[in-house]
C-alpha cells in the first residue's frame, strides 16, 4: 500500500499524487543509466524526505510499442510494467500510432470532449493542446492525459500537492491550472532536457547523476 511519509523536522505535512511522464523520464536517463535500472519508488522517496510529502498515489504514464512490431521488447515491455504495478503504482498506456496532423488534431479534440471539463478550464486546454504544429506524426497522446488527469485530481479534497517527473514544457499551461485552484505544485526531473520555464516558474528538484546512483534497483529484483 502506498503512502509514503518521511518527515524531518517539524515541516508540515503536505499530501500529494506523483504523475511520471515515462517516455521523457527514459529518454533522458539513459545518457547515465539503463532507465530500467532506476527504482522509481526509491526516486519518490527522496522527494517525500526532501518535501515532508505523503504520497497517496503514484501514476505512470507510458506509450508501449505494438506487438506486431517487435513481440520480444513488448513483452519486456509489459513485464516490467506488470512490475510497477505488483509494487502499488498505477500504469496508463497508450499505444504508438503514426497520425497525419488532421487525424492527430480530431484525436485530440475527441479525448477532450470525453474528459468532461469547466467551461473554465476546456477553453485554455483546448488552446494549448490542439496546437500541433510542433508534434511529430508519431503521437503518444500522454501529455494530454497527463495535463487532464492532474487538472482533475486537483479537485480532490484531500490532496494539497500535484508532483510532475518531467521536464516537458508542455505542462506549464496545466500546472497554471492547478495552481489556480488552490493546489500546490512540484516538478522533478533530470539535468538532460528540462525546460528552463518549468525550473523558473515552479518549485522543482533536480537529480543529478550521483543522486539517481543511489536510486538502482537490487540485482534480485
Amino acid at each position: 500500500m502506498l503512502g509514503f511519509l518521511f518527515l524531518e523536522g517539524l515541516s508540515m505535512i503536505k499530501k500529494g499524487v506523483v504523475f511520471i511522464d515515462a517516455n521523457n523520464w527514459y529518454h533522458n536517463v539513459k545518457h547515465w543509466f539503463k532507465p530500467s535500472d532506476i527504482d522509481i519508488v526509491k526516486v519518490i522517496e527522496k522527494i517525500s524526505k526532501e518535501k515532508s510529502l505523503e504520497v497517496l498515489e503514484i501514476r505512470w504514464y507510458v506509450s508501449v510499442p505494438n506487438i506486431e512490431d517487435d513481440k520480444i521488447k513488448y513483452m519486456r515491455h509489459m513485464a516490467f510494467l506488470s512490475n510497477l504495478e505488483k509494487k502499488g503504482i498505477k500504469v496508463f498506456t497508450r499505444k504508438l500510432q503514426k497520425l497525419s496532423n488532421k487525424e492527430l488534431r480530431k484525436k485530440r479534440e475527441d479525448f477532450i470532449q470525453d474528459w468532461d471539463l469547466c467551461s473554465v478550464c476546456k477553453p485554455i486546454v483546448e488552446k494549448s493542446f490542439l496546437d500541433i504544429s510542433n508534434y511529430s506524426q508519431k503521437e503518444k497522446g500522454i501529455d494530454v492525459l497527463i495535463a487532464v488527469d492532474m487538472l482533475k485530481e486537483s479537485r480532490r479534497e484531500d490532496l494539497d500537492l500535484c508532483l510532475l517527473i518531467s521536464g516537458d514544457a508542455d505542462f506549464i499551461p496545466a500546472f497554471d491550472l492547478v495552481i489556480e485552484t488552490g493546489k500546490d505544485v512540484l516538478v522533478a526531473f533530470v539535468p538532460r532536457g528540462y525546460s528552463n520555464e518549468l525550473r523558473q516558474k515552479f518549485e522543482h528538484i533536480i537529480f543529478d547523476r550521483s543522486e539517481l546512483s543511489k536510486c538502482l534497483r537490487k540485482k534480485d529484483e
